[in-house]
């Protein structure tokens, strides 16, 4: 049982870590559907995608655009049923994945599988363990290692940013504090000049 309970543990730390994961898109004629993933630097990315026959007389294509967080194209392809993107990114951010029917059967309902692996899960194992000449219990320990390492890294990103955040949030809130004061005195600045000015009418008339 104690046995059992470390491997599910283990089989948990590696699928935070992983970053990988397949997903079904139905895309409609003269539509876009695209997939974003928040990605940091420096981390490798693989998808491989492939557009499903369910008609045997139709072979449709579908083209598709990679997009990095500043707009620029890291993988562009049309008139293709099956290919691979693959890039290291270069800054953080959502990368974009779209993907829209183009070719001779435009008209049709087309449904593509898309394999998303990030940094983890892109990691050509079987060559690490060529590399580092280990196999079996070792290997699994790398990995683990490595997941440790990433959650880690994913941790101390999230602390990094709630602490940004919370920076933004007391600005905001100073600054609202600031303006709820300006308008206030504004508010009471007017009220005096305002009875000053009614007094002088009203001693100008000799009302008071």
């Amino acid at each position: 049982m104690a046995r059992g309970g470390a491997w599910m543990a283990a089989a948990a730390v590696w699928w935070m870590a992983a970053g990988a994961g397949a997903v079904w898109l139905e895309i409609a004629p003269s539509v876009t559907k695209c997939v974003s993933e928040e990605i940091q630097s420096n981390v490798v990315v693989i998808g491989d995608y492939s557009v499903l026959y369910e008609h045997h007389h139709a072979h449709p294509t579908v083209a598709v655009k990679v997009t990095s967080p500043f707009g620029d194209i890291v993988h562009k392809k049309e008139n293709v049923s099956m290919d691979q993107f693959a890039f290291t990114t270069a800054e953080a951010g959502n990368y974009l994945a779209c993907f829209w029917v183009d070719g001779e059967d435009r008209g049709l309902v087309v449904k593509l599988n898309l394999d998303w692996k990030i940094g983890i899960a892109a990691k050509d194992w079987d060559s690490v363990a060529k590399k580092e000449k280990i196999e079996g219990v070792e290997l699994e320990l790398l990995k683990l290692e490595i997941a440790v390492q990433s959650i880690h890294e994913n941790l101390l990103l999230l602390r990094s940013k709630e602490a940004n955040m919370r920076d933004v949030s007391e600005k905001t809130n100073a600054r609202v504090t600031w303006l709820s004061v300006l308008s206030l005195s504004v508010c009471v600045a007017v009220s005096v000049l305002q009875l000053w000015h009614l007094q002088e009418y009203f001693r100008k008339k000799k009302l008071i």
